[in-house]
């Protein structure tokens, strides 16, 4: 039986004990892929990077959408992307481990068909800045799509470690390829309707009144519908004849007569 593991089936040490268990994995698997970005970035100077950058609707750089997001420019570009998909991949993989691993292929394929198609010709494109940009979206979609506790709190999390990547997918500064942006969050949107339901969703707490309605409803019983007035139990009965019927005392009040007081001296300074 595939359980979420927030499953009240699970007692809370399992649970704490499966969670660890995703948390690291998917924090393991995203650190392996920053450490193989550095190891490229660390040997791109000994080979060529143009042939395996993403050239435009030219037939030689559609090797570039396999290999482009390996590649970096400057150590400021993999330090920027390498923090965005350390947190970005650990939450994903935390949270919805299956879509994830059907996500990603998706979101690289449409992170290289981006500036494939849309970029300036003569121009090189590479960099993992799309996967990022995948990641964000398809975190967040899927919060809006599954609205349980864990999604929910997942795409807040990732809106505000890295809501600005919705300005990014438009022209914004120069050499920067928002087009690379533009397809990869096109491809997490896209992931995100496609595998929302992959992972299995948060059983729904039932409250104590909902609990009750159930019973009722299955003992054949209405609580909700209002009994019929001959069945209203009588409060309080008119009598037969209300000039028989006791009233109360009146209690006089005597006016004393007012007590004078002397007069105040006024105040000095």
């Amino acid at each position: 039986m595939d359980l979420h593991p927030d499953d009240p089936a699970f007692d809370p040490e399992t649970q704490q004990r499966h969670d660890r268990r995703r948390l690291f994995r998917a924090l393991n698997l995203s650190l392996a892929f920053v450490l193989l970005l550095a190891m490229v970035y660390s040997a791109q100077g000994s080979f060529d990077v143009r042939p395996f950058t993403i050239a435009p609707l030219s037939a030689d750089g559609l090797l570039g959408i396999l290999t482009a997001p390996l590649l970096h420019g400057s150590l400021e570009h993999i330090a920027a992307n390498a923090s965005a998909l350390l947190i970005l991949g650990t939450l994903a993989g935390a949270v919805y481990p299956r879509a994830t691993l059907w996500a990603i292929p998706l979101v690289w394929l449409g992170a290289g068909l981006g500036p494939w198609l849309l970029a300036d010709p003569g121009t090189h494109t590479l960099g993992a800045s799309g996967l990022t940009h995948g990641l964000m979206f398809m975190i967040f979609m899927l919060g809006l799509l599954r609205r349980d506790r864990a999604a929910i709190a997942a795409g807040m999390i990732a809106f505000l470690f890295y809501g600005g990547m919705v300005l990014t997918v438009l022209p914004r500064e120069a050499g920067v390829s928002w087009q690379a942006h533009m397809g990869g969050a096109v491809a997490g949107l896209v992931a995100a309707f496609l595998f929302r339901r992959l992972d299995p969703e948060l059983p729904k707490k039932k409250y104590s009144w909902e609990i009750e309605e159930e019973e009722a409803a299955a003992r054949g019983d209405d609580e909700l519908e209002l009994p019929a007035p001959r069945e209203v139990p009588l409060l309080w009965v008119r009598p037969e004849h209300p000039e028989e019927e006791p009233r109360g005392v009146v209690l006089r009040f005597t006016r004393h007569p007012a007590v004078e007081s002397p007069p105040r001296e006024p105040p000095t300074s």
